[in-house]
């Protein structure tokens, strides 16, 4: 293994421990969980630190990284619905948003032209708070007992952040979409 292969191995490591973290979470062992997907997390900003400071960017890392993310997010939010500590229908909000992400940017792709990936600032945030949901619904069953009005204010905040992010996405792409069909036409 190749210096430049670390952070592809870092994450190969978060997927596997997709496993433990949803064992745990079925076991109620969310202290346990909690470490387990802080690690992740570190794990996650550790590996975007050295691909960019270093170079060590390749082609694997860019699918790698940010598949190993989604199939964490997927997995936990799955978890806690599953669980009832999250409702369902955030669930299908935050995957919702994702699959039509994915569906609309394939279909952009085949019919009018190469897309740049790269997320917005919205999806950023709805990203992080998304994260920062799962952080607060384990450190509310295992450390420290929020107010329940907190944790489900945060789960609304988390629903209406992710349908703006997933409008915004849709809007973006479907007005430059037509903006070419435009002038194709003209």
């Amino acid at each position: 293994m190749k210096k430049s292969d670390i952070p592809n191995a870092i994450s190969a490591l978060r997927v596997l421990l997709i496993f433990p973290i949803v064992w745990l979470l079925f076991k109620h062992q969310y202290h346990l969980a909690l470490g387990l997907f802080a690690l992740a997390g570190a794990s996650d900003a550790l590996d975007g630190y050295l691909a960019r400071k270093y170079d060590w960017k390749s082609h694997l890392g860019g699918w790698l990284d940010p598949l190993a993310d989604k199939a964490m997010q997927i997995s936990v939010y799955v978890s806690l619905a599953w669980l009832g500590l999250i409702p369902a229908w955030l669930l299908f909000a935050v995957i919702g948003r994702d699959l039509i992400i994915i569906a609309g940017g394939l279909i952009y792709y085949y019919k009018f032209e190469k897309i740049d990936a790269s997320p917005s600032l919205l999806s950023k945030l709805n990203t992080l708070l998304q994260i920062l949901l799962v952080l607060i619904i384990l450190v509310h069953h295992s450390l420290y007992a929020f107010p329940a009005n907190f944790v489900d204010g945060f789960i609304y905040l988390v629903f209406g952040v992710t349908i703006l992010s997933g409008l915004s996405y849709v809007l973006t792409w479907g007005i430059r979409a037509i903006q070419l069909r435009q002038g194709n036409h003209d």
